[in-house]
């Protein structure tokens, strides 16, 4: 997904949203200069040769190391003169292959997009690269002289160049990254336990229960407009159709939720959306953050007691449904990726998912369905600990279903794995 606010936009006085041919040649029209987070190019990426960079890639790791930006092919630097591109020979999926080979740690969020004139008969493309949180980028490449030996080098951009860092520069933007990342991770651990404590307040029987948090990479500041009751509604109703499909064992949370997700409630700076003190016996809550996070918790051992399992089932085990624990996966990664979609955030999503007891001493049980769920059986060989580690992984902004679907079978498996179970996709 490409950003919707660029040095286009600030220089055109656009509102954010998608950019489009017509600014391009208005900010060309201006002479509108190059600088850290803009570069005209009049031709199209080539592949390297003689051994040299490859040039897009150290272009974009550059823009992706300073605070991201636009290479517009089909613009000639210094004059700015629209001179277009052939849209037939600009091939993306070549570029995002070299960014894959030749740039570490590796890009996701990079876009590429041709603009066509309205008439049809000049074309740009633009290489949208976000500033990336997982900075600094390497750029891999060969010298002519040895071929062999592989380099690596991390530039920048400074001003309207694109220099090399040195390693003083590295070693502060290593130290930037980590400090990130702590700090995410601080956050994601803050919201479970918020989670955890709100979600077992209204536990009087000792439960099972599934918690996970998206957060964006970078989370919309709080001066963006406010998620609408309204649009809170349609995230829930649209992400709830994405995970209805006839293959699916079990309802999940949305479908639980639905009675009252036409009313979401406000919180602090986000809409809440519950069961818990409607006394349904299904006790599910979402959170939808107006910064684009998204919070989903549901309690596994009810549906797990409603099975045939609850009579073999050891006494002080807490039970937990494998089928609906699936179904909860799938239903937080779809819940999270409308959120974003509609929010408009356009850098990747860090998801977190564990399940919690409100105990801390019985141990957790799984219970898995047979014969596409017509029954239901405790494994002998399934282990049975007292507390599951929380898992991660990451959904891209422009993955579509494929990705989302993928980021779902890695926590349902990541999950299940910690008691002994191999589900299979």
């Amino acid at each position: 997904m490409a950003r919707s606010w660029t040095r286009l936009h600030e220089h055109l006085g656009a509102a954010p949203g998608p950019l489009d041919f017509g600014m391009v040649r208005r900010a060309a029209a201006d002479l509108l200069e190059e600088s850290d987070d803009l570069d005209w190019k009049e031709h199209l990426p080539q592949p390297p040769r003689d051994g040299r960079w490859n040039e897009l890639a150290k272009d974009v790791a550059a823009m992706a190391n300073t605070r991201g930006g636009l290479l517009i092919f089909g613009v000639r630097d210094k004059t700015c003169h629209l001179t277009g591109i052939d849209p037939g020979q600009a091939n993306p999926q070549q570029y995002h292959q070299w960014i894959r080979n030749h740039v570490q740690p590796y890009l996701p969020d990079v876009t590429f997009t041709t603009l066509t004139s309205p008439d049809g008969a000049t074309s740009v493309l633009v290489c949208d690269i976000p500033a990336s949180p997982m900075a600094p980028h390497h750029v891999y490449g060969t010298a002519q002289k040895d071929k062999d030996q592989q380099a690596a080098v991390v530039p920048y951009r400074d001003k309207d160049q694109t220099g090399w860092m040195a390693e003083h520069q590295i070693e502060r933007a290593y130290r930037d990254r980590f400090t990130r990342t702590e700090r995410a991770e601080e956050e994601a651990e803050r919201l479970l336990g918020q989670t955890r404590e709100t979600v077992f307040t209204h536990q009087t029987e000792p439960t099972a229960w599934f918690l996970a948090i998206a957060r964006p990479e970078r989370p919309l500041p709080r001066t963006a407009p406010r998620l609408t009751r309204h649009e809170a509604s349609a995230v829930l109703a649209t992400a709830r159709t994405r995970t209805q499909t006839p293959h699916r064992l079990a309802a999940g949370p949305l479908a639980g939720i639905q009675i009252v997700s036409d009313n979401p409630r406000p919180g602090l700076r986000r809409w809440v959306v519950q069961t818990l003190t409607l006394r349904l016996g299904r006790g599910i809550h979402a959170e939808l953050h107006h910064d684009g996070t998204t919070v989903l918790a549901a309690d596994l051992s009810w549906h797990a007691l409603r099975g045939q399992a609850l009579r073999e089932a050891p006494e002080g085990s807490l039970l937990l449904n494998q089928d609906y624990t699936r179904a909860c996966c799938a239903d937080f990664t779809a819940l999270a990726a409308e959120l974003a979609r509609r929010a408009g955030i356009d850098s990747a999503l860090h998801l977190t998912a564990a399940i919690a007891s409100s105990t801390a001493s019985d141990p957790l049980t799984p219970v898995v369905s047979e014969d596409r769920g017509a029954f239901s059986d405790i494994p002998d060989w399934a282990r049975r600990p007292t507390r599951i580690q929380p898992v991660t992984t990451s959904l891209p902004p422009s993955g579509g279903d494929p990705a989302r679907d993928e980021a779902t079978h890695e926590i349902f498996t990541d999950l299940m794995n910690q008691f002994g179970l191999d589900p299979q996709p």
